[in-house]
């Protein structure tokens, strides 16, 4: 479960009170009454423990505690509890207005924490009404409502690099190979349900690598896992493209994949990619090596040839990666731009004398 709409609210504010002390030459004792609580906020806020979203699927209304009311003596009325509504990292934070989605932030660092609803101010008690003329009010206000909102959680992995390619091309076997990761390996299609996280070390070198689900054609309109494939695709640096060996068109594969990266994000087909021929393990693959080899080198491409079983080529591989990467970060090094904050106001209602 990689995306959710929920509902949160900010706690309401307490109502402000009327009360009395009873003292003698003072009408009516004298205005005490205090005033109410305000409202506890609403945060979303990453969790280190956390890694999904499933958690929302029993639970997709929260609210957060509301003021109380004032008390005698002008004692103000206890604030409400904030609420912290915990993530995974990389969730992304959207408000939806209508059919709009605003994006509010983009939880991609720990200790992150956005406020998504703002708890009501709280009411005014008697005593701020006594005048000369009225040294006895009798009115209070009521707390203001908390706002409400309609949010859309939405996680997409970060990870450094990202295993794409047909179904049963090998890329679960591949993750498992370079890294402790553990993903369901069968000999079925879509065996990967979800996307899978493995660190891989290279030397002194280490980054995340991701199995991302298994593409069909038509992905960038939703066949398949289409869209849950490619937007947990957008975080990652560089791609690797892995290939089967065995397959008959295996560059109209590799033609068709960068064209479904290219029709769902332009973007997208501009990443890095690597190209990767799997399963060289096998005979017929061993026996089409030199056609393969020529045909990725008449379009100028250079292939890494492994068997993921094997673990043949992969080591060349990892530290190509590593050296991809570098390049990348030493192009996007720069300032940092400063992550929007969402302040929500809560919804205006006028005061009731009560």
């Amino acid at each position: 479960m990689d995306r959710v709409e929920i509902m949160i609210g900010g706690g309401d504010g307490g109502d402000g009170v009327v009360r009395f002390r009873h003292e003698k030459f003072v009408p009516l004792g004298g205005p005490t009454g205090g005033d109410g609580g305000d409202g506890g906020n609403v945060y979303i806020a990453v969790d280190r423990s956390t890694a999904n979203l499933d958690y929302f699927r029993r639970k997709r209304s929260f609210k957060a505690v509301s003021g109380k009311s004032g008390e005698k003596q002008k004692k103000h009325g206890a604030k409400g509890d904030d609420l912290v509504i915990k993530v995974p990292l990389g969730t992304m934070v959207l408000l939806k207005e209508d059919e709009r989605e605003v994006l509010l932030a983009d939880l991609s660092q720990q200790g992150q924490k956005v406020l998504v609803a703002k708890g009501g101010s709280g009411g005014l008690g008697n005593v701020h009404f006594a005048t000369s003329r009225n040294q006895a009010p009798k009115i209070a206000t009521k707390g203001e409502p908390g706002g409400e909102h309609r949010i859309v959680l939405d996680l997409r992995l970060i990870a450094d690099v990202g295993i794409i390619g047909y179904p049963n091309v090998g890329k679960s076997t591949l993750l498992a190979a370079v890294s402790k990761a553990k993903p369901k390996i069968a000999d079925y299609p879509f065996t990967t349900r979800e996307p899978a996280l493995g660190v891989v070390e290279v030397g002194m070198k280490t980054f995340v690598l991701a199995e991302i689900p298994g593409l069909v054609d038509g992905a960038h309109l939703g066949r398949g896992l289409g869209h849950e494939f490619l937007r947990h695709a957008e975080r990652t640096k560089v791609l690797l493209h892995v290939l089967d060996g065995r397959s008959p068109a295996i560059i109209d594969d590799m033609s068709n994949l960068k064209g479904e990266l290219a029709l769902y994000k332009p973007e997208m087909a501009q990443k890095p990619q690597v190209v990767v021929v799997n399963k060289v393990d096998l005979p017929e693959v061993q026996a089409r090596l030199p056609e393969i080899g020529q045909l990725f080198g008449t379009l100028g491409i250079k292939a890494f040839f492994i068997s993921a079983i094997t673990k043949q080529g992969l080591s060349e591989l990892m530290s190509e990666v590593v050296r991809m990467l570098e390049e990348v970060q030493a192009r996007c090094t720069g300032p940092e731009e400063p992550m929007a904050i969402f302040r929500p106001k809560p919804k205006v209602r006028r005061g009731k004398w009560i």
